[in-house]
């Protein structure tokens, strides 16, 4: 059975490598409108999306994201730096979704990400889901980047999903049908 949401799942991949063109602003309003339309438990809608686009800006919390990595955890370090040190790989578009601290604000969130990144590939744009961008909003830095990126008060980073031209295209995983257990 084949219909565009299992095409588009199926095909989706991790890009590491964006080319840096800047996002029209209908690509991103209807990466948007892909994020609002996520369900949430008892329609709470637990978060809040913000879209960075200026180039200088996310520039700066890569690098903020990066230094945090070489201070803490030389191995991942090495590993970002073989990827052309970046957490961000010059995506010219990086959505973060914040949370409040209800219940299930983080598997919210995490479904949000999801429809972001099928959205993103779906209009043929190269999407990441990033986790590491946490590390920008930790310890007494974290604080100034939450402010400059006018996180609501009472929310923190949940995650967020890097967008852009893709500079290579990459094949999706091999499905590991090892990982089910069906029970009749």
């Amino acid at each position: 059975m084949t219909n565009e949401v299992l095409q588009a799942i199926a095909g989706r991949n991790s890009c590491r490598d964006f080319t840096g063109e800047p996002l029209t602003d209908a690509q991103v309003n209807a990466l948007v409108d892909a994020a609002l339309a996520a369900p949430s438990a008892m329609n709470a809608m637990p978060w809040h999306i913000i879209v960075i686009t200026d180039k200088k800006l996310l520039d700066e919390l890569d690098k903020a994201c990066i230094d945090h990595i070489a201070a803490t955890d030389p191995d991942t370090h090495a590993r970002m730096k073989d990827r052309g040190g970046k957490v961000f790989y010059n995506a010219p578009c990086l959505i973060v979704i914040a949370k409040n601290n209800s219940g299930w604000a983080t598997l919210d969130a995490g479904i949000v990400s999801q429809n972001i990144a099928l959205a993103a590939h779906s209009m043929e744009l190269g999407n990441v889901i990033c986790g590491l961008a946490r590390l920008g909003f930790e310890g007494e830095a974290g604080k100034e980047w939450t402010k400059r990126i006018q996180m609501p008060d009472g929310y923190t980073f949940a995650m967020s999903v890097c967008i852009g031209r893709a500079n290579k295209g990459k094949d999706p995983h091999e499905l590991n049908r090892d990982k089910v257990t069906y029970i009749n």
